[in-house]
């Protein structure tokens, strides 16, 4: 039988980060918490997924040859101090990974990437990165992909290092050089490997 999704039930007031994580498991859509308002979004497309799973490959192998002691996970709840988030992936202290129960805390979160789609363009390009930025997490990365395959836009990769209450960015785009990042720890790849669908 389907779970209703949180909109349906009934509930007064702004939600508390205590509601949200008492909500039963919803399968069919992500549900998150912003300043005491619900944020709900479709589970990911497959381009989406195909994209999430290779950079989930390409960061745990980068991490082991590195030695970082990091564990790299797929949306999972993140206590911010505005509300509850579920990147699309993030990168974690190990340790605060192996102990963490429903929800990860953002001060152990080195990394917090996004993977846009039409559904989250709004809250990935302008409510995220501030609540990210704010909670405070260092790393703010997104991934534009085209709104269909049809379209003509080209994907695109955004990475934004963390000054003050903001994220300092440098975009990498296609057709471009291999990227090559230092932090959270050494990473090069093709980004139109990457996101090749």
């Amino acid at each position: 039988m389907p779970v209703p999704s949180p909109q349906s039930r009934p509930h007064t007031g702004h939600w508390t980060l205590q509601d949200v994580l008492a909500l039963p498991e919803d399968t069919t859509h992500r549900t998150e918490l912003a300043r005491g308002h619900l944020l709900t979004s479709p589970r990911p497309t497959p381009a989406h997924q195909h994209v999430s799973h290779r950079l989930h490959t390409l960061l745990e192998r980068s991490a082991r040859k590195s030695g970082a002691d990091v564990e790299i996970l797929a949306a999972v709840n993140v206590v911010v101090p505005d509300g509850l988030l579920i990147p699309d992936l993030v990168i974690v202290d190990a340790t605060a990974a192996h102990n963490a129960d429903l929800a990860l805390h953002a001060h152990d979160v080195l990394t917090v990437i996004e993977i846009v789609t039409p559904t989250t363009h709004h809250t990935d390009h302008t409510l995220k990165p501030t609540l990210y930025a704010t909670a405070p997490i260092p790393h703010y990365w997104r991934v534009d992909l085209p709104p269909s395959p049809r379209s003509p836009d080209l994907p695109h990769l955004t990475t934004g290092h963390r000054r003050a209450d903001t994220y300092e960015d440098h975009h990498h785009t296609l057709p471009g050089p291999p990227v090559h990042l230092n932090a959270p720890f050494p990473i090069t790849f093709d980004l139109e490997a990457l996101v090749r669908l």
